[in-house]
């Protein structure tokens, strides 16, 4: 072989290295701005679980019991003020403390339980969203040459945000003829 075949292919090896370095790097961008969408989704959600909660707890306290309305204020209060590193928490005890609803709450509007019943099942999609937009950065990050090149190094690895959103109990929307429906 002769050194200008060699040169040829060092420079396509070359050449496919930085057409890859600017793809993943792109794809990164992506996923950064998925994460960020996905993020904003799963707070928005958060905030709307935690002041449906609140409005329960303040309307409604007949309906609740003076303590499981006290506790259930004090849980969403805490939800929304939190913005640290315990937030996973007290996130899980507002879920909690919504899980331990009472099936039927008489006297609550059904708009409002209709609405906290769909803000759960939305809560719990846009955090699966969020896991599964850092599942992919974290991955495509964590490949041999991603490392190798420190693509995006600078930039701490995304978090999963992992809370205890089961929605197999709780809060029971009520048909316009009185009947209990999931």
């Amino acid at each position: 072989m002769t050194s200008e075949l060699w040169v040829l292919i060092a420079a396509g090896v070359l050449v496919l290295l930085v057409a890859w370095t600017g793809w993943t790097l792109t794809r990164l961008r992506r996923l950064g701005q998925r994460m960020r969408r996905a993020e904003a989704a799963l707070e928005a959600q958060l905030r709307r679980r935690a002041g449906l909660a609140e409005e329960l707890a303040r309307n409604h306290p007949a309906a609740l019991g003076e303590q499981t309305a006290e506790r259930l204020a004090t849980a969403a209060a805490q939800a929304r003020a939190s913005h640290a590193g315990d937030r996973e928490l007290v996130e899980n005890a507002l879920g909690r403390e919504l899980r331990e609803l009472p099936a039927d709450l008489p006297g609550v509007p059904n708009g409002l339980r209709t609405d906290l019943a769909g803000t759960l099942t939305r809560v719990a999609l846009a955090r699966r969203f969020y896991n599964d937009a850092v599942r992919d950065t974290r991955e495509l990050r964590g490949r041999r040459f991603a490392r190798w090149l420190r693509l995006h190094g600078s930039r701490p690895l995304p978090r999963y945000f992992d809370i205890d959103d089961r929605i197999d109990a709780g809060i029971r929307q009520v048909d316009p003829a009185g009947r209990s429906a999931r």
